[in-house]
Parts: structure tokens; C-alpha cells; sequence
């Protein structure tokens, strides 16, 4: 069970993109109601309905807004059903239909903060500035909200050749320090778009030096610097970043037009799609901040106005990954234009999607077809053998790693991951002369890597080779990760294949704050417990192991444990130690 540990904290590691985790690998696609279903309920029936589809534990915004709509249709001057289904139609991305919802709702309070948003988008995309400026003037009170409407009232200024005033209205916004980078980033655009070359530049130019590592901060200052006969400073602009995050799409053809002698085009070509831009930002900060619901809006807000955007698009598949709604980031994958280097990201996380799903054969036969597209590209390769090691088909994966490592001339610090990530493999299949040596290379090219320190140090102390050395690289995981619960639990373990079982159990108690429902930490706990004398909480924890969903093979040693206990006449000892993945 010690492996199953170690290789399940490295899963968390493989199958995470921009967000993809194992604990959605159960999700299935809802199934939408029924359209006689819904008229034969009543409209109480439909509303709690509704709100059992919209609920954070489901998240079905179709099936919530068929039901919403049917109970307003039968109580037509309820407020709250008119607001709800304004909210759950607006979250599928369907801004023309939930408009008239959005209208009837600002007439009756003008404090209806997204339905005026929502409205004035509506109004940018079909370029009706002044329209737009009617919903947006009026204050809207609170952090998030204020700098949403001041931005996109500033966009419709600059529709309507406003430009100074645009300027002003950003630059009389109040609020917290983080402010900064999205006012002088859109007062930069605003400038840009309407070619006051030189004051864009002195905005754009403090964006940058406020926040160096958001790639659309990076893009749209580059791309002034291109416009303005700079293309060396572009590129150097561009070459910081890569430091930062290797190999972004966007970045990397940048840089190819930049060196084939190219002028780069401006960020933003429109108001609507600068307004795009701000709920873009906004909207995909909110999601990774747990704003979930309102994250969803500002993304789909941003879609609609921009319909191209991809990076929009795949903030809002990243959303639906979240939500573990792999049907709907599926979907979204496939929106991703095919003209931006974004596509293969795309293609891939789509893959990802599929083997969530379930649709094991698409998911192998879209990675394959990827790694064929892009055959220098080595990204749909490791996703293939990602996948493999999550079905536990650990040779296969193996063979598939082995095709990546083969196409590297120099391995360097960036390609540790891919030695762990066989060496796993290799070990799962019960081959250690070769996991030992692919984790002895992930250690030599990334020293201080807490999981291969972690996955190859337990290795040896629960083989009871290189002891002393072990250990300490499990000590030294702990000081990098003092937060991980599978690499603490790592250490716990360590110490009681030692015999040290007082030391044991103080590293299993630490572990079990941090993760106090896996099966596998408190199996370990409880038999440290048993060894130090303290059965009675030995057989709390198991009991508690037991009740959280261990292994089949697990749980019938625990049940064993719990019947005899850990020295009972089966000789059964702590479950066969899993090797918590050793590493994610």
C-alpha cells in the first residue's frame, strides 16, 4: 500500500494540466430532463430542481436553466426565479437569450450588478457605445464589480473616440494594490487602439514591470515594442518570460515572427474585444480563486464578445475541469480555433478529458494522432504515458516515456520529470534496477526535487538499502514540502520500517492533519499506534481507514488488523506498503 501511496501522490503530478486531477475520473456527462418531465412538475417541483442542477455539488447550468425557465413561465413576477434563471442561462454562454431576463431585472432594481454588465455587452458587441456607457455609468459598488464596469465603460469611451476620457475614468478608479496591473495594462490598450503610440508604450511598459510573468501583459508589451521599430527589446521581453514558464505557444510564435523579420499585430483590434480582455483577466482570476459561478460569467461574457479568443476558451475548459465537468471542457477544447498556436494545448487536454470519461480508446488514439502532428513536440507523448500509468498499464507507459527520452540530446533540469515519471513506471512494474537508475537521473539533473527525493529515498529505507542516505532525503522532502501530507506520511513510514515507532508516530500524526481522510495514511498511523502500545487508537484509525475507501486487497488486511489486531494469528503486518507515489 506504501507504492500505492507514493504512485498516487505522482498521478496527482501526471495528470495535472491546466487542471486536470484523478478526482473528476468519475465524472460523467449529466443527462438533460426531459421536456415532458418538466411540464407535467410543478413549478415548486421545477424550482427545486433548478437548484439542485445549479447546486456547487452538480453544477448543471443546462438542465438548471430549462427547469428555472419553466418555473417562471407558470410564476412570471417572482424575482427570485427571474434572477436565477437570468444567472443559469447566462452561465451556458447564451447572452442574447438571457437578455430580456437581464432587461426585466434592471428595471425592477438598477443594483443588478451582472445583468448590467451583461447588458452592456450586448451593447459593445453590437458596437452601441452609448448604450453600453448607460449601464456601465451608474456605480457599482464593490471591488471586483467596480473595476469590471470601469473598464468596459472605458472600452466603450474609446468606441466613441473618448480616448482621454477613457484614460480618466481608469485612472480616478480607487481600490487595492492589484488594481495597478489591470489599469495601466487596459489604459495601454486603450491608448494602443487609438494610436497614441507613445503614451501607450509609458503604460504598457509599467504593466510589465508590475507583473513580468502574465503572458498577456508580456504579449501586448512586445507587441508595442515590435510596432515601434524595437523588435530586439520584443524578443528580449519574450526571452525573460520563457525563463519563467518555457515554451508558451503564444510566446514561441511571437519569437519565430520576430526573427522571420516580422511586425507584430496589436493585442486588441476592437472595443468589444478590449472589454473581452478585461473579463478574460478577471474572470479566469476569480475561477482559481474558488469564484467559480462568477468566474464561469466573466469567461462566457468574454467569449461572447471575442468568440475567438482562445485563451479565454481554455480558462473556461480549465473552469469546467474544476467543476469536474469533463463533457463541457471537451467541448470547449474543440472551440479553440485552429489557427492559434494554442490548438495543440487544446488537443491535448481534450485527450485528457476523454480518458476521464472514460472513453479510454478516443483519449489513446487522439494523444497517438498528436504525437504524429507535432512529432518534435514532446508534450502528447508524455500525456500518453501519463495516461497509461493512470490505468496502471505501467510497462506500456514505460515504452511510451522511452520514446521521449530517446528524442533528448542533453538532458537538462527542465526533462527530470520525465526519468521520474519512467522510473515510476518501471518500479510499478517490478523492474527496480531500472527505477533506481531513471530516479537517480531525475535526482542528478534537479537535486532538491522533493518528490524524487521523496519516491527514491522511502524506496531504499523499505527495501533496507542505503538506510542512512535514505532517510535523509526523505527528511530533506519534508523541508521542501512541509505541507504535503503523502510526502510527511513518506517519512512517518520511514521511521517505522526502522523500528523508530515513537518518531514514526509523530511524523503520522503531522501527515494526518494534512490529510485526514486517505485510507492509506491512517492504516499507517494506526499501526504505528499498535507498536507504541496505544491500541485503542490503533484501532480508531484503522476503523477510520476502513470507512474512507481503501483497496480491495487493503481492506481486507484492515478488516484482518481490526479482528486480531496487528500481531493476530495471520502475522498480518501494516498493509503492503504503497509507495504514495513517491513523488506528486
Amino acid at each position: 500500500m506504501r507504492h500505492r501511496t507514493l504512485f498516487s501522490a505522482a498521478l496527482a503530478l501526471v495528470l495535472s494540466g491546466p487542471c486536470l486531477t484523478p478526482a473528476a475520473a468519475s465524472t460523467k456527462s449529466s443527462s438533460l430532463p426531459e421536456r415532458a418531465l418538466i411540464s407535467r412538475t410543478s413549478p415548486a417541483g421545477n424550482y427545486l430542481a433548478g437548484r439542485f442542477a445549479f447546486a456547487k455539488s452538480n453544477r448543471d447550468m443546462t438542465a438548471a436553466s430549462m427547469y428555472y425557465r419553466a418555473a417562471l413561465r407558470a410564476d412570471p413576477k417572482n424575482e427570485d426565479l427571474l434572477e436565477h434563471t437570468f444567472i443559469s442561462t447566462l452561465a451556458q454562454g447564451q447572452v442574447d437569450e438571457a437578455a430580456p431576463f437581464a432587461e426585466r431585472l434592471v428595471m425592477n432594481d438598477r443594483n443588478q450588478r451582472v445583468a448590467r454588465l451583461a447588458l452592456a455587452a450586448r451593447s459593445l458587441k453590437k458596437a452601441q457605445y452609448k448604450q453600453a456607457r448607460a449601464q456601465l455609468s451608474p456605480a457599482i459598488r464593490a471591488p471586483i464589480a467596480d473595476l469590471t464596469a470601469t473598464l468596459m465603460l472605458a472600452w466603450a469611451l474609446a468606441g466613441d473616440h473618448q480616448t482621454q476620457t477613457a484614460v480618466s475614468t481608469i485612472n480616478r478608479l480607487q481600490g487595492p494594490d492589484w488594481y495597478a496591473a489591470f489599469k495601466d495594462l487596459h489604459i495601454g490598450l486603450i491608448l494602443d487602439y487609438a494610436s497614441h503610440r507613445a503614451q501607450a508604450g509609458s503604460r504598457l511598459a509599467a504593466a510589465y514591470r508590475y507583473d513580468p510573468t502574465s503572458v498577456r501583459t508580456v504579449d501586448a508589451y512586445a507587441r508595442w515594442l515590435s510596432r515601434s521599430g524595437k523588435a530586439e527589446e520584443a524578443k528580449k521581453i519574450y526571452g525573460e518570460f520563457a525563463k519563467v514558464l518555457p515554451h508558451h505557444p503564444l510566446v514561441d510564435q511571437a519569437l519565430a515572427e520576430l526573427n522571420a523579420g516580422k511586425q507584430l499585430a496589436p493585442l486588441i483590434k476592437t472595443p468589444a474585444a478590449g472589454a473581452a480582455e478585461a473579463l478574460f483577466g478577471l474572470g479566469t482570476a476569480l475561477g482559481r480563486q474558488g469564484g467559480e459561478e462568477i468566474g464561469l460569467i466573466y469567461l462566457q461574457l468574454a467569449i461572447y464578445l471575442d468568440p475567438n479568443h482562445p485563451l479565454a476558451l481554455l480558462s473556461l475548459a480549465d473552469l469546467y475541469e474544476t467543476m469536474k465537468k469533463p463533457d463541457l471542457a471537451v467541448e470547449t477544447y474543440e472551440r479553440i480555433p485552429a489557427n492559434t498556436p494554442l490548438k495543440r494545448t487544446a488537443e491535448i487536454h481534450r485527450a485528457l478529458n476523454l480518458e476521464v470519461l472514460e472513453r479510454h480508446d478516443e483519449a489513446t488514439k487522439a494523444l497517438e494522432e498528436i504525437a504524429k502532428k507535432y512529432p518534435d513536440d514532446q508534450e502528447a507523448i508524455v500525456a500518453l504515458g501519463n495516461v497509461l500509468r493512470a490505468r496502471k498499464q505501467y510497462a506500456q507507459a514505460a515504452e511510451v516515456y522511452t520514446r521521449a527520452i530517446d528524442r533528448i540530446r542533453t538532458p537538462t533540469k527542465q526533462n527530470w520529470s520525465l526519468y521520474f515519471y519512467r522510473g515510476n513506471a518501471y518500479e510499478r512494474a517490478k523492474d527496480w534496477p531500472k527505477a533506481e537508475k531513471d530516479l537517480e537521473k531525475a535526482l542528478e539533473l534537479f537535486p532538491d526535487q522533493p518528490q524524487v527525493l521523496n519516491y527514491l529515498g522511502y524506496s531504499w529505507v523499505d527495501q533496507g538499502i542505503n538506510l542512512e542516505k535514505g532517510l535523509k532525503m526523505v527528511r530533506r522532502a519534508v523541508e521542501l514540502r512541509p505541507s504535503d501530507g503523502y510526502i510527511v506520511d513518506s517519512l512517518g513510514w520511514a521511521q517505522y520500517r526502522l523500528g523508530n515507532y515513537e518518531a514514526a508516530v509523530d511524523a503520522l500524526e503531522r501527515a494526518i492533519e494534512l490529510k485526514p481522510e486517505d485510507p492509506v495514511l491512517n492504516d499507517h498511523l494506526g499501526d504505528a499506534y499498535w507498536k507504541v502500545g496505544r491500541e485503542l487508537e490503533a484501532r480508531f484509525q484503522w476503523r477510520h481507514a476502513r470507512d474512507n475507501k481503501p483497496e480491495p486487497e487493503d481492506l481486507a488486511r484492515i478488516e484482518e488488523k481490526l479482528k486480531n489486531g496487528l500481531d493476530g494469528p495471520s502475522k498480518a503486518g501494516a498493509i503492503d506498503q504503497p509507495k504514495q507515489d513517491k513523488g506528486g
